[in-house]
């Protein structure tokens, strides 16, 4: 995909989220600018403005961009948070944040992404992002609190874990449910809130250093 039909789908892309609700000009000015096309394969960047997830390997998905500037829009950042994101699969989401917010810890258990995730966002120039091969469960307590924890994957609860590591004030945002399917939830001061339906890959504890077999 050539720069100008990439602008021009990011152009489209960002019209669309408008459409349907985004409206913090930070979340949308990251949208705007972060070019996803560079976060899919080769066979799939003629898709990367699509408005649906797509493969990334390690049976892992990108999610689809609305997805993606929702769970970023109901952090409510001012600029200033140090954030957190578990699942971060091929980097996109921590880019996205990383517009959004003064620096993001991005925490990845297949370790075949987490490299290509960091050596991405290096080449992008995402300076600000972390990118750690680890137990997204755990979070990242050396590096709390956080200003705001997004949680691309899905759990039967919001893990405790991760709670304890928000800032007073704080959101996390992660979808809970069963077999793939809940919704969105925004917890804050001790408050759990109900935001949209979805569906994401299981939050799975540990780390592997390899991709599972078919992946």
């Amino acid at each position: 995909m050539d720069a100008f039909r990439a602008a021009a789908g990011r152009e489209r892309m960002v019209r669309r989220l408008t459409e349907r609700g985004i409206g913090d000009p930070r979340v949308l000015r990251a949208m705007a600018e972060v070019p996803r096309e560079r976060f899919v394969g080769p066979a799939l960047t003629e898709d990367a403005y699509a408005d649906s997830p797509l493969p990334i390997g390690g049976g892992q998905t990108i999610s689809q961009p609305w997805i993606v500037a929702f769970m970023t829009q109901a952090l409510e950042l001012t600029g200033d948070e140090r954030t957190l994101e578990v699942g971060a699969g091929s980097g996109y989401g921590a880019a996205v944040l990383s517009r959004c917010c003064r620096e993001v810890v991005a925490i990845e258990r297949l370790e075949s992404l987490a490299r290509a995730a960091a050596a991405r966002l290096a080449e992008l120039g995402y300076d600000n992002v972390e990118v750690r091969w680890g137990d997204g469960v755990e979070g990242a307590p050396d590096r709390a609190p956080f200003g705001g924890i997004s949680v691309a994957a899905m759990s039967s609860a919001p893990p405790p874990a991760l709670v304890t590591q928000l800032a007073p004030g704080a959101s996390l945002v992660c979808p809970v449910g069963e077999g793939g399917k809940g919704a969105l939830v925004r917890v804050r001061s001790g408050r759990v809130e109900r935001l949209v339906p979805a569906g994401f890959v299981p939050l799975l504890p540990g780390a592997l250093a390899e991709e599972p077999a078919g992946g």
